[in-house]
């Protein structure tokens, strides 16, 4: 395995392998989730690419650019065992160089769930993936399902401008007691890591009641909010029962309806979701 840093030397490694490439996007403090996704790209290509880069134009004022976490030695040993060739992890100048001033930006999807409470931060996820996808030319590209929306506007992004680009969605993958897994879970506490059980307790309680017959979104939603409630440190951002297509609000929930939710616990933003009538 190589670690490149250059954006040019990423393009021109890129053109020598071209059509045999399988990209993996992160932000890096990699862990059993990323792994799930470098297995699968790993199955599917020749060659596996992972990119580590905290990409400073999807975080907003007040957010957690400067304290996400980071290791990319720790990286290296994860990326290794699920057997990568290339960590592409370029500088924030060498990405965005000085003068820049080119978007790219999905429009309608984006004005829901983490966009309403995020704004600009895809502006900032699809431009860095579009750039990604032109610097690594992959032929498919993995990303997790716990980033719903996200997953949501890559897919139209590249559906509306023609990326050649398969787009696989892969399972949230969990800890043993629900937790799905995230890199922000390492900023909690040990009292807080308890308290963060409640995105995933919340998901089930909703989720039994639908597997009972009820199908109201505001009875649905109520049960979910008051397992969240129960929590001192925990605050609701959003809790939504939508579309998975569209993202769009329902009053009534159905097999294919997508429940999602942000909660801080403490200062960590954690995120979750679930179609409810999936296992």
């Amino acid at each position: 395995m190589i670690v490149i840093e250059s954006v040019a030397q990423m393009q021109q490694f890129a053109r020598e392998r071209r059509g045999e490439i399988a990209l993996v996007p992160t932000m890096g403090y990699l862990h059993e989730g990323h792994a799930s996704l470098m297995t699968e790209a790993r199955r599917r290509a020749k060659t596996v690419v992972v990119s580590i880069f905290v990409n400073p134009t999807q975080f907003g004022v007040n957010e957690d650019l400067d304290s996400y976490p980071r290791d990319l030695e720790r990286d290296k040993k994860v990326a290794a065992a699920a057997g990568v060739d290339v960590i592409f992890a370029p500088k924030a100048a060498d990405m965005y160089p000085e003068g820049y001033q080119s978007y790219l930006n999905v429009e309608e999807l984006t004005t829901h769930l983490c966009g309403a409470s995020r704004p600009g931060h895809f502006r900032g996820v699809t431009t860095v993936v579009a750039k990604l996808f032109n610097i690594v030319m992959p032929t498919l590209a993995v990303f997790g399902k716990k980033d719903f929306q996200q997953l949501a506007v890559i897919r139209r992004m590249v559906k509306d401008f023609n990326f050649d680009v398969e787009i696989v969605g892969m399972p949230i993958v969990r800890e043993a007691d629900g937790l799905a897994l995230s890199s922000r879970n390492a900023r909690l506490t040990p009292e807080q890591r308890i308290e963060a059980l409640c995105l995933s307790r919340s998901i089930a309680a909703a989720r039994d009641a639908f597997g009972k017959g009820e199908r109201s979104v505001a009875v649905l939603k109520e049960k979910a909010l008051a397992v969240i409630g129960a929590e001192k440190d925990a605050e609701v951002d959003y809790l939504e029962f939508r579309d998975q297509d569209s993202l769009l609000p329902l009053d009534e929930a159905n097999e294919r309806t997508l429940l999602a939710l942000a909660v801080r616990v403490g200062s960590v933003r954690l995120i979750d979701n679930s179609v409810l009538g999936e296992e």
